[in-house]
């Protein structure tokens, strides 16, 4: 299987999402191993928006987060919950945007370019929640209404 990384920079984030939601959908069809998900979601979504990182941390104890698939520089390998954005938003549960990471308390910098951050968390089958999708830009204030439902709705495929 050939496909192509859709450069979705162009469009109106909720067209951007839908045509990403659809490329996914086809490319994972008969997939459901969550690794296979995960990796190829952050490649298409790093490379359709053309951000700086985008990828997983994995729950992988109590309240301990490590990195998973990934697209961009290296990242932190591991994150308590309630540190930084990641750990902030598996504490809560909740998609956390930040429109200005020097501004958020904690915020721990992997990459310094990173200028604006949004993580959305990911629950599984039973609604327990297994990672948190992280995506950082070098733009301040890259993230908004549009960026948290297209994520969140990207990521539900995990609970079905």
């Amino acid at each position: 299987m050939a496909e192509a990384t859709l450069d979705l920079r162009g469009l109106p984030k909720a067209d951007a999402y839908r045509e990403l939601a659809g490329q996914l959908e086809s490319i994972l069809a008969g997939i459901d191993d969550p690794l296979t998900g995960m990796s190829t979601l952050a490649a298409l979504v790093h490379h359709g928006f053309g951000h700086l990182w985008t990828g997983f941390y994995r729950v992988v104890a109590p309240d301990l987060l490590r990195v998973g698939p990934y697209q961009g520089t290296l990242g932190c390998l591991e994150i308590p919950f309630g540190k930084g954005v990641c750990g902030t938003a598996a504490a809560r549960g909740q998609t956390v945007i930040v429109p200005d990471v020097n501004a958020f308390p904690g915020h721990i910098a992997c990459d310094g370019r990173a200028r604006s951050e949004i993580v959305v968390p990911l629950f599984d089958k039973r609604g327990e929640l297994t990672a948190v999708l992280d995506v950082d830009s070098e733009r301040l204030a890259a993230f908004d209404a549009a960026d948290r439902e297209g994520l969140e709705e990207l990521v539900r495929r995990f609970a079905r």
